[in-house]
């Protein structure tokens, strides 16, 4: 063989090395893109389903909240309208505020 020969042999071998290369590097930046792809809608429905989770503990919530309040205010009106009026000795201080006032 010949340098010309040898020359053009190794020429010929970095040329498929080199062909190698942008094909493992395409193959990798598919794999990758596609990698990130997976991952975006991964997180996209993590997030949805989490979205959802959360909205409906705090409706829960809410209800539960609205519903303590409710109770708490009847028991409240009960006790207010359980307590027998006293208009005499109501009228005798507000009266008694009214003249302090005008003093």
């Amino acid at each position: 063989m010949d340098n010309n020969e040898v020359l053009g042999h190794l020429l010929k071998i970095e040329s498929e090395a080199a062909a190698l290369v942008n094909d493992a590097q395409a193959e990798a930046d598919k794999r990758v893109l596609e990698a990130e792809r997976n991952n975006h809608n991964s997180y996209d429905e993590n997030y949805r389903r989490e979205s959802a989770r959360l909205e409906n503990e705090l409706l829960a919530l809410k209800e539960q909240t609205e519903q303590q309040y409710q109770a708490e205010l009847d028991s409240y009106k009960d006790t207010i309208s359980s307590i027998p009026m006293d208009l005499n000795r109501f009228s005798a201080l507000f009266d008694r505020l009214v003249a302090e006032e005008t003093l």
